[in-house]
Order: C-alpha cells, then sequence, then structure tokens
C-alpha cells in the first residue's frame, strides 16, 4: 500500500530531529504583515502573512470569518484572532505532524489529524481538548464535518474513510472502496454524499449514511490529491499529481471541465461559496483562481515559494488563505 509520498516522508524526518526542540522553545507562527482588508484593495494583495519554525500543513477558517486554525510539523494547533494575529489558543495533545485541521459550520469546535493516528476534537470556544479518536491504522490525512456539525470524516494511509459521532467518537460506518491511501473527503454541503480522493486513481461518491458506493469516477491515470464539491452538491472537482483539474458531476460522472494551466501536482482545491469561482493549489508554489464555468483563469497567486499544500476560502469569499510551509491570507475578491 502507498503511503506518505517521499517528499512528505523526507521533509518529516528533516524536521523530526530539530522540531520538538524548536516548538519547546517558540512554535508561534509570527504574523509579519496584517492590514486591513478593504473592499477596495487588489486582487492578489496579500493581507496577513504568518511564518513558523516548523512547517505549517492545515488551515481552517471559522464560520464567521473572524478566526483562522492552523497546524504544523510539531503537532501544535494554533487559533487565531485574523485581523489582529493574536494567538487565542494553542492546543496540544498530537504527538505528530498535523496534516489538516477542520473548523466545525456551527463554529464550535476543530478537528485535527495528525501522523499520530489520531483525530483531536477541541473547543474552538474555550480551548478544551474534547476528544480523541482513535479508529485508524496508520497517518490520518485528511477531515471534514457533516453540514449539521455532528459527524466527521476522516481518512488515511490505512485506505479507509470512516464517518464517526463528532461528540461520542463512535464509529458509524466505515468506507472501504478504495485500494489505497485515501488523500482528501469533502461532505457534500447538502449533507447527503461523501467524495474522497485516492492514491488509486480514483474520486469516490458515497451516501453517507449507509456507506453504499453511488459512483468510481476515473479520470487521470495518476494519484488524485484534492477534492471538493460545488456549493450546489451537483458537481465535484478533483485534483491530480499531473497538474490535471477536472469538474464532473456527481450522479452521473460526466464530464464538465478541465483545467491544465498549473504545472505540477494540484494538491489543494476550494470552490468558492458562490460556486462561480474554484481555486487550486500546485506544487509549482501558485494558487491560480479559475471560472468554475469556463476554465479562464481569473488570478494567480505567487506569493509562496514551495508547493501549495492546503487552501480555504473565507465564508464571505472575498480572501483565501494558503499554506506553503507558511500561511498567507490575501485579497481572493471585490
Amino acid at each position: 500500500m502507498d503511503r506518505i509520498p517521499a517528499s512528505r516522508l523526507a521533509l518529516f524526518f528533516i524536521y523530526s530531529a530539530l522540531v520538538i526542540l524548536l516548538a519547546a522553545c517558540s512554535s508561534s507562527h509570527a504574523p509579519i504583515t496584517s492590514i486591513p482588508a478593504p473592499s477596495t484593495l487588489k486582487e492578489g494583495t496579500i493581507l496577513n502573512w504568518y511564518h513558523s519554525h516548523v512547517p505549517i500543513f492545515g488551515v481552517s477558517w471559522s464560520p464567521d470569518g473572524k478566526r483562522i486554525v492552523s497546524g504544523d510539523a510539531s503537532g501544535l494547533v494554533q487559533v487565531r484572532d485574523v485581523a489582529t494575529g493574536r494567538v487565542l489558543f494553542k492546543l496540544r495533545g498530537h504527538t505528530g505532524t498535523i496534516w489538516a485541521v477542520a473548523w466545525s459550520p456551527d463554529g464550535s469546535r476543530i478537528a485535527s489529524v495528525s501522523w499520530d493516528s489520531t483525530v483531536q476534537v477541541w473547543d474552538a470556544r474555550t480551548g478544551a481538548h474534547l476528544l480523541t479518536y482513535r479508529g485508524h491504522i496508520g497517518e490520518v490525512l485528511a477531515v471534514a464535518w457533516s453540514p449539521d456539525s455532528q459527524r466527521i470524516v476522516s481518512a488515511g494511509s490505512d485506505s479507509t474513510v470512516q464517518i464517526w459521532n463528532a461528540t461520542t467518537g463512535k464509529l458509524l460506518v466505515t468506507y472501504r472502496g478504495h485500494d489505497e491511501t485515501v488523500t482528501a473527503v469533502a461532505w457534500s454541503p447538502d449533507g447527503k454524499n461523501i467524495a474522497s480522493a485516492s492514491f488509486d486513481q480514483t474520486v469516490q461518491v458515497w451516501n453517507a449514511m449507509t456507506a453504499l458506493p453511488l459512483l468510481i469516477y476515473h479520470g487521470q491515470n495518476t494519484r488524485v490529491w484534492a477534492v471538493a464539491w460545488s456549493p450546489d452538491s451537483t458537481r465535484v472537482a478533483s485534483g491530480y499529481e499531473d497538474g490535471t483539474i477536472e469538474v464532473w458531476y456527481a450522479n452521473t460522472g460526466s464530464f464538465f471541465q478541465v483545467y491544465h494551466h498549473q504545472q505540477k501536482g494540484i494538491q489543494a482545491l476550494g470552490w468558492s461559496p458562490d460556486g462561480m469561482q474554484i481555486a487550486s493549489g500546485s506544487w509549482d508554489s501558485t494558487v491560480q483562481i479559475w471560472n468554475a464555468s469556463n476554465g479562464k483563469t481569473i488570478l494567480t497567486y505567487r506569493g509562496h515559494s514551495s508547493s501549495i499544500g492546503t487552501l480555504a476560502w473565507s465564508p464571505e469569499g472575498k480572501r483565501i488563505a494558503s499554506v506553503a510551509d507558511d500561511l498567507q491570507i490575501w485579497q481572493a475578491g471585490m
């Protein structure tokens, strides 16, 4: 079974000896730049920039857009005030790299997944630790909340996708349709289905209540790193290791659009809240925003110097947070 790609493994082991020592001294993501975000700012203008002594890998917005959570290679989860950059909470509990974080839609909790094989749930208001989920064998790479904030879906190197109760940690369903590492999961906005992406070169759509498969999408003949739903739950975007992005209908698998203007692998995708645009993050260090209907490039953001690991649109759709070891927030719309 494929596990974490060689590039990620190398990064982890290079940092592993230094991370704990550095984290003990200082692991806050210090803001370098923090400026207001008036509607007159030009698209692509950087608003906030956080760097860290260790790489940052995960990011998620609070539903009100006022706070942001990130996770890093030391296993630290941090919650910040977006306007001031001030650290509100440092959440400690993981013993390995944080691969992804997710804020619950109701704003009450945060979920984080790690190399240490656990998913941990935190109180977003107080920073208190609420739950540790240990259902996976091996690294956990992806996490998402149900739209009603009652369930969590998680996946990783054991090739399973698991849905469990976010309050009790009780396992509800396990999806076993993939043959290799599952790299990304996304819950449809209508709450009915899950889309999961894998190194087995498929994106699979399945029922969130029964775990019955609805569609297996075979796009490019290469690993799939990213997946995102359209806000109306009708289409799915999938990002591939060869730099291709495909958009297709979730109920039929019929092809809608292809985007291939980035030169290297696509590891991050995000559909804008209004459904008009898609943002894609690539190993070529760029984030591109493009028209979801016709595939035309709208903006190329070049603020990062290394591959993009993840990105997230702000709830109002005017800002994007992108991670490439550092964390940058920038103007995405007017």
